[in-house]
């Protein structure tokens, strides 16, 4: 302590707790990663690189729908082929129609796994159905979901009586089946609505049918083969032309063989992008 004119001035050495930005040692909460909401940077979108044919030809602007796939028969092996021509929510529903758990028995005891089932659709005559088993929900939803996308199949609508305003129904009659399971769909008239049951309800309705009957038989309390013969009786609707069909004009060459040179040159080039990144690494 030191007097200079009648002033006292003190030394002290203390922490304080205040939640400041500052330098010092105290406890504040600054500007740092912290444990709350938003902690560390937003993911970006990851850019989709196509890895087959199919995928290229989509990606580059070649094929414009996904009818066009359906047209040629084309195998559509890459989720994202779906999310390029459904990119919104809107566009593209689904739901998560079951969560079941499934046991093996093993040496070392029962195994769990968890079972899920999702329906996928546009409610617009594109309807797909996936099926997973993990040990885990979250990797058995996600999988049943991209396994619904890569099954989607187009639904063909047609009228009951006559052909006034826009296709409210099926066509023809149908049967589907799976295991022991029998579905039946019959055209039903405009007003009619889905007449099934609360599993293959929703098979149609996201199919975009909005008036049919059913009827089923066999073990139907097996829910992934109800539902799985729901969904194969749906997609013949799209296997045969109906008579007003019958004077289309006939298909040109497929997409491949339209676009072969597009992809030889895309293929060269890409061999190019990749040598000049392994020289860039030595």
């Amino acid at each position: 302590m030191s007097q200079q004119g009648g002033q006292t001035r003190g030394r002290g050495r203390g922490r304080g707790r205040g939640r400041g930005r500052g330098r010092g040692r105290g406890r504040g909460r600054g500007r740092g990663r912290g444990r709350g909401r938003g902690r560390g940077r937003q993911r970006q979108k990851e850019i989709w690189k196509p890895l087959t044919k199919l995928g290229v030809l989509v990606d580059s602007g070649k094929i414009k729908s996904i009818d066009e796939i359906y047209e040629y028969s084309l195998p559509i092996k890459e989720p994202e082929i779906v999310d390029h021509f459904f990119p919104g929510k809107d566009d593209l529903m689904d739901e998560v129609v079951k969560i079941m758990s499934v046991q093996k028995q093993t040496k070392a005891g029962q195994r769990t796994r968890f079972k899920a089932i999702v329906v996928c659709g546009d409610k617009k005559g594109h309807v797909g159905l996936g099926i997973k088993v993990a040990k885990e929900t979250a990797q058995a939803i996600n999988g049943a979901l991209r396994l619904a996308k890569l099954s989607m199949i187009p639904v063909r609508l047609g009228y009951w009586g006559n052909k006034l305003g826009e296709p409210h129904t099926i066509p023809t009659k149908v049967t589907g089946k799976c295991g022991s399971v029998r579905v039946r769909l019959i055209p039903a008239p405009r007003g009619a609505g889905i007449v099934a049951a609360k599993v293959s309800s929703k098979i149609l309705s996201y199919a975009g049918i909005q008036d049919v009957y059913t009827s089923s038989r066999g073990k139907t309390a097996t829910l992934p083969n109800f539902i799985g013969a729901c969904f194969n009786a749906v997609a013949k609707t799209y296997e045969f032309f109906t008579p007003n069909l019958w004077n289309l004009k006939p298909a040109q060459l497929i997409p491949y063989e339209r676009n072969s040179q597009f992809l030889k040159n895309k293929k060269e080039q890409d061999k190019l992008v990749s040598s000049e990144k392994d020289e860039k690494k030595l």
